[in-house]
């Protein structure tokens, strides 16, 4: 199993994804600010992979803390969540993995705990641990609504490389793979970091699955001539009436698959659900820098001092959305309901 991210000698372990799929390295980060900046640079990349990083990124600030009283250390700690919480705005994941190791710290404090730091240490293995469970969970029961002989249409990567490995989409098609369904994957390339074609193709050909890769604008004349049955897409945050932020790109993939008939899924753990906004409409979308565009790889590919507009995201309204696949289950519309219900269930 391709392993995005780990633990190792008080150190964060990640394959650095800007180097694929040309070279397969490890990048090894000692600080949490190595961390930030690899979060920044989409070395690590992907909503849930992120989570997981912010955690352990979160853990190598708690070690470089000197010991003090647990107030301060507190304090201390939580600046190094603050910090951690500007790498990325949109993946909603990060914040929940802070969110998730300040909670640790509270009930370590409250309940008179020695050794903050290791407890801390302890509960970012956790969370990669559990995100690989998590989407085996997913893969699980996502596969049900893919048919043996389907041709699939992905979208950037949501695969092993976006999470602690098994992927969220890609997981669904892994595990429909595992159960013996001959599945055909079409590999959008996902303009302008390229994130299909350098990643979503790496992993196809690793995991040795059917794949072609196709350009972004090709998608819409591909399903025109019905060679696409599904579309299965990850997410980086989602509101509670099941609105959805992914790469850019998704919502016109939506939007071509509804004009055609093409059931269109998105797949995405519960940390990727944001209870606390109602729609879309309140997702902050990133912005990038206008040189990933301009340029790939230190080669111009447009006019120097081109202005340039980079949206990292784009919203997907629920209506395009056929189903949301989660480790608890596939759920339909209305999303409302059933997401309120779940929001409900996490604060009890």
């Amino acid at each position: 199993m391709i392993k995005t991210i780990f633990w190792k000698n008080n150190a964060v372990v990640l394959i650095d994804q800007n180097a694929l799929p040309q070279i397969e390295r490890h990048v090894v980060c000692t600080n949490y600010r190595q961390v930030i900046s690899a979060i920044k640079d989409l070395t690590v990349r992907g909503a849930p992979a992120i989570g997981v990083a912010a955690a352990m990124g979160a853990a190598l600030g708690a070690l470089s803390i000197e010991a003090m009283p647990p107030e301060k250390f507190q304090i201390k700690f939580n600046l190094i969540c603050d910090h951690i919480a500007k790498a990325r705005p949109t993946a909603r994941n990060l914040f929940w993995a802070l969110e998730r190791m300040k909670e640790c710290l509270d009930d370590a404090i409250s309940s008179g705990k020695q050794n903050l730091a290791a407890r801390l240490v302890s509960e970012a293995k956790r969370i990669c641990s559990e995100d690989i469970t998590i989407n085996r969970q997913m893969g699980k029961h996502g596969s049900v609504l893919l048919a043996d002989g389907d041709n699939i249409l992905t979208h950037c990567n949501a695969g092993a490389l976006a999470t602690a490995g098994y992927g969220t989409a890609l997981g669904v098609i892994r595990a429909a793979r595992e159960q013996g369904k001959k599945l055909h994957v079409y590999v959008d390339e996902t303009r302008p970091v390229l994130q299909g074609a350098r990643l979503t193709a790496w992993e196809m050909k690793k995991e040795k699955i059917p794949a072609t890769l196709i350009t972004d604008n090709m998608a819409g004349f591909l399903m025109q001539q019905g060679k696409i049955d599904k579309i299965i897409v990850g997410a980086d945050r989602i509101a509670a009436n099941g609105d959805t932020a992914n790469k850019i790109g998704t919502y016109s993939l939506a939007v071509l698959a509804k004009a055609h008939g093409i059931p269109f899924y998105v797949a995405a753990p519960l940390s990727t659900f944001d209870f606390s906004i109602k729609t879309g409409a309140e997702i902050t979308i990133e912005e990038r820098s206008g040189d990933e565009v301009t340029n790939f790889r230190g080669v111009s590919t447009a006019p120097r001092g081109m202005k340039v507009y980079n949206p990292a995201f784009d919203l997907t309204p629920a209506r395009y959305i056929s189903a949301i696949i989660t480790e608890e289950g596939i759920m339909t519309k209305p999303y409302l309901s059933l997401l309120a219900g779940i929001a409900r269930k996490n604060k009890s």
